[in-house]
C-alpha cells in the first residue's frame, strides 16, 4: 500500500474532511502540520507547485492535490489503485 503524506492546519475543516477519506479507506498517512510555520507553508508551496491552501496530499511521489481532488478521486473510483500502490 502507498503511504500518504497530507500537510494540515490545525482548524482546517477541507483538512479534517481529507483525513477522514484516507482513513475510511485505511490508509496509512502521515500528517505534518504547517500552523504557524512559515518557512514549511513557503516549501509547500513550492512542492505543490504554487498552491497557497492546504491539504496538500500526496500518494506516494504522487500530487494529489487538495481535498477536492482526493475526494474526485474517489468517486472516480481511481483512489482505491492510486494507495494499492
Amino acid at each position: 500500500m502507498s503511504r500518504a503524506k497530507i500537510y494540515t492546519t490545525r482548524f482546517c475543516p477541507y483538512c479534517v474532511h481529507a483525513k477522514q477519506v484516507l482513513k475510511s479507506k485505511g490508509a496509512d498517512f502521515e500528517e505534518i502540520a504547517v500552523d504557524g510555520d512559515r518557512a514549511m507553508r513557503a516549501r509547500l508551496v513550492e512542492m505543490s507547485g504554487g498552491s497557497t491552501t492546504v491539504p496538500q496530499i500526496w500518494i506516494g511521489e504522487t500530487y494529489v492535490g487538495g481535498c477536492d481532488e482526493l475526494v474526485a478521486l474517489d468517486r472516480s473510483g481511481r483512489l482505491d489503485a492510486m494507495l494499492a500502490g
